[in-house]
């Protein structure tokens, strides 16, 4: 759903808040975090919280082992985001009647074997019929409350950091109209069901200020949203996007999902794109990506290290911008 849509039909709805949820709807986080503690029943208060999620889609890729595979990464890259740990999942599936039987169970191999990779249990799940095929997880994990990367906590002077290159709005959707053989597709494939667990070991081995993945509202989305939540605008510099290779000549070609278009409509004034900017990449910045990279916004202090984590554990490490003080939109590309 998009996310002016979201924030219209939920106005009202959320109810006042309970002092058990330390990380709730209202930030637009990744995952809700709840303590354990006395308000939940238990004897003392814990340095552990739970972390949950839940997150599905249709096919983003023709191969059934990766769908599964790529499923099941970005629903446990939500609870990477907030600085976690995955314990347990629960599947949801919705397959139409008459869908293959081999297809079905190479989806579920492929999202179980990233369950697995992760260190979670699968503990059970759900299934239906439905008029077109649906896969994902709802995710349990377990943080220390120390170490909770929400959107709100961006601080002015923070740098930016994004782990994974962007595009794959662009790879998925040339691949449907027949544009992206899959041999040049599954690379993508590859980066899509690739864990956030290593850059999420990173950035809780230096301690950053926020951190969210890059899925459905696309970078300029999610930036808004820790924007919005912390306070604060945060500067990006184009140039400095990691892109992912032919994504940028394919979204020159038109092939752009219907994310680009929607998110740029939702948060008009909210980003700004600088005058003069490739306006191809401009709405790349805007379009929904899967299973995207973590966006980490980091003291300056620490940003050195932050690098030498990633960099040890072979991930991208890419500056890419930083947080300064309220301006007029929340976020502005340059």
């Amino acid at each position: 759903m998009p996310q002016g849509q979201l924030a219209q039909v939920l106005r009202g709805v959320i109810g006042e808040v309970d002092e058990r949820l330390l990380v709730g709807p209202t930030t637009v986080d990744d995952a809700g975090v709840v303590s354990l503690g006395t308000a939940a029943g238990l004897a003392e208060e814990l340095p552990l919280a739970l972390v949950q999620t839940v997150d599905y889609f249709p096919p983003v890729v023709d191969d059934p082992y990766f769908y599964g595979a790529i499923a099941a990464a970005n629903s446990l890259s939500d609870v990477y985001a907030m600085g976690g740990r995955p314990y347990t999942a629960l599947n949801l599936a919705g397959f139409p009647k008459g869908f293959p039987d081999e297809w079905i169970h190479e989806i579920f191999r492929g999202g179980f074997d990233k369950v697995k990779e992760s260190g979670a249990v699968v503990a059970g799940g759900h299934t239906v019929q439905s008029t077109e095929a649906q896969f994902g997880f709802a995710i349990t994990g377990f943080v220390e409350r120390s170490k909770v990367s929400a959107n709100a906590g961006a601080r002015a002077g923070d740098v930016l950091y994004l782990t994974k290159p962007l595009g794959m709005g662009t790879m998925t959707t040339a691949a449907k109209r027949g544009k992206v053989a899959w041999a040049e597709m599954e690379p993508a494939a590859v980066q899509m069901a690739t864990l956030n667990a290593a850059a999420a070991e990173a950035m809780n081995a230096v301690g950053v200020h926020a951190a969210t993945d890059i899925t459905g509202f696309g970078l300029a989305g999610h930036a808004k949203n820790i924007a919005a939540a912390s306070g604060v605008t945060l500067r990006i510099d184009a140039a400095e996007l990691p892109l992912f290779p032919g994504a940028l000549e394919l979204a020159r070609a038109g092939f752009l999902s219907g994310g680009a278009a929607r998110g740029r409509a939702a948060l008009e004034g909210d980003v700004v794109v600088a005058d003069g900017l490739d306006e191809t990449l401009a709405k790349l910045v805007f379009d929904a990506e899967t299973s995207g990279g973590l966006f980490i916004a980091v003291p300056e202090d620490r940003a050195t290290q932050l690098e030498r984590e990633l960099e040890a554990r072979g991930q991208l490490v890419r500056a890419v911008g930083r947080a300064v003080p309220r301006a007029s939109a929340w976020v502005e590309f340059a």
